[in-house]
Parts: structure tokens; C-alpha cells; sequence
């Protein structure tokens, strides 16, 4: 039979980082950090000792607190997280502010539509929704586990009456499942985290609890550019006239992104910095038909 263990003496000997080892006593039992601090002298009971040593187990070996307590916070909501799914980050809030920013932009009047390319979690485009819940918003993604994570989200985080209905899923790589769709698959703004890192990045094995799929792509190569370039390629299909376009990328891609969308008829074209001054989020306008002409001097 287990020993007698109070919260501080399991914070104390479990062998991780103290707000780590809060998280968990806060995923199990309940009890926020302040009441943590409150009442270090609680005992705690033997499944619920079980249930931490196992989890603390977890996070030892490296697999990401999130996955551990099967959630994390973004934009100000909690969304469900799987290892189907790339972990929500503070930097793609970026990604988040820069689509309002565009969306407030737009004339009085239109009802926007947004699509997050690549969707995981679901975490852009519901935070994208739940802000602006006038906005349409589709959101695909070519896995089938990831698109379930994100429904969960969306019935979760989503009003079901909301003006601009329910959040729009589509299994899809990248432009495929769009192709079809005529008068209807027209946006103001199109988002994505695409996968960017390259095949050989030293950083890849501290994220190997992660989906490859979101990390590197269906085809790894040697720069991480090859899906970058395939979204900016095919974009001015389905964006508005003065749509907006904005990616997020790898620290040292914002200036070969920005060729790519000045290449590709994008005006306005910009980067923006993360939370680290890093050069994380790049985007471009898409003129109207007739800019575009001049631009590219078509007959």
C-alpha cells in the first residue's frame, strides 16, 4: 500500500517543473495554483496519487504537457489537443489578429468568409469564428483524426445559433476538395499554418510527439517551402479581389515568402513579428481583376 503524500510532498519529489507538477494536480483534482498555495498539507488519495504518478510518468519521457492533459489554451479558449494534431502556440495568435484586423477592414455590410488551410485543432479558425460571429468560416484539412479533433472544438467553443453558422470542415489536400465548388468557395481572407520545416531542421526530434503531416508534409523537403509555395501558387482561385492572403512560416522563410507573393501579383505585401520579434506571419492583398491584368500584362 502506498505511503500517506501530501500536495507539496508530491510537487516536491515528482520530478518535474513545479508548474508542471500544478498542472497536473490542477487536471486531476481540481484545484487551481492558489488553492494549491492555500492547502499544501492535503493528502492526497491513493487513485488520485496513481493518476498523477502515471501522467508525471508521461511527461518525464518528453511527451508534450498538452498531450498529457489533452488540452491547451489559445486565443483565449481551450481547445481539445491529440497527437492527431499540432499543438496550438502563442506565435499563431499572430495569424488570428492579422485575419480581424482584415475582416474589421472590409466594407460595412458584407457578411466575410474566411478559410483556414490546414486546420488541426480547429484553433485559428474557431478562434477566427468565435470573434467575429458574423464571419463564415470553412476550415479543411487532409487528415480525417485531425478533422474530428476539430469538430469536437467547434460543437464545444462554437455558438450553434451564431450568425454566420456553423464551422465549414472539408477532408482535403490543400486545394482539392475546393476545386468543385463554384459561386460558393470565394473568400475575403484565407489563413494557414502549413507545414514548414524542413526535412533535416536540428529542431524536429524535440517535436516528434507531434503529426509529421503538420510539420514537414506528405513530401519532406529540403527547404519546408514546397506547401508555402503551393498555397500561394493556387490562392487567387478562391480568394475575393482585395482577399487577403496570410501565412505563417519558419524563422528565416519572410523574405523568400514575400517574393513569392509579390511573384504571384500579391500588393501590400508585409511580414509581421511574433512574440520573440521574429519574423513570423507574412501576407499580401490580391488586387482586382483589373490590377491584375495590368500587373501581369494580360491581353
Amino acid at each position: 500500500m502506498a505511503a500517506p503524500c501530501d500536495l507539496a510532498a508530491w510537487t516536491r519529489t515528482c520530478g518535474l517543473a513545479r508548474l508542471d507538477a500544478q498542472a497536473l494536480i490542477q487536471s486531476v483534482l481540481g484545484w487551481t495554483r492558489a488553492q494549491q498555495a492555500a492547502h499544501p498539507e492535503r493528502e492526497l488519495g491513493a487513485a488520485d496519487l496513481a493518476q498523477l504518478n502515471a501522467l508525471a510518468v508521461r511527461l518525464r519521457e518528453g511527451e508534450p504537457l498538452a498531450y498529457v492533459l489533452g488540452e491547451r489554451e489559445f486565443f483565449g479558449l481551450s481547445f481539445k489537443v491529440t497527437p492527431n494534431v499540432l499543438i496550438p502556440r502563442p506565435d499563431t495568435e499572430l495569424l488570428v489578429e492579422l485575419a480581424l484586423r482584415h475582416l474589421d477592414a472590409l466594407p460595412a455590410g458584407r457578411l466575410p468568409a474566411v478559410l483556414d488551410m490546414g486546420t488541426g485543432s480547429g484553433a485559428i479558425a474557431i478562434a477566427i469564428a468565435h470573434a467575429r460571429p458574423q464571419a463564415q468560416v470553412w476550415a479543411l484539412d487532409a487528415s480525417t483524426a485531425a478533422l474530428a479533433v476539430a469538430q469536437c472544438n467547434a460543437q464545444r467553443l462554437l455558438d450553434p445559433q451564431r450568425p454566420g453558422g456553423a464551422l465549414r470542415l472539408l477532408q482535403s489536400n490543400w486545394w482539392d476538395a475546393l476545386r468543385p465548388l463554384t459561386g460558393v468557395a470565394h473568400f475575403d481572407c484565407i489563413v494557414s499554418n502549413p507545414p514548414y520545416i524542413a526535412v533535416d531542421d536540428p529542431h524536429l526530434p524535440a517535436l516528434r510527439h507531434e503529426p509529421s503531416l503538420a510539420l514537414t508534409g506528405r513530401q519532406p523537403n529540403a527547404d519546408g517551402m514546397d506547401d508555402l509555395r503551393q498555397i500561394i501558387a493556387q490562392a487567387d482561385r478562391f480568394l475575393r479581389d482585395d482577399g487577403c492572403l496570410l501565412l505563417e512560416h519558419g524563422y528565416d522563410q519572410a523574405a523568400v515568402v514575400r517574393d513569392l507573393l509579390t511573384m504571384h501579383h500579391y500588393q501590400d505585401v508585409f511580414s509581421a513579428r511574433d512574440l520573440a520579434g521574429i519574423e513570423r506571419a507574412s501576407g499580401g492583398i490580391l488586387p482586382g481583376l483589373r490590377s491584375r491584368r495590368a500587373a501581369s500584362k494580360m491581353p
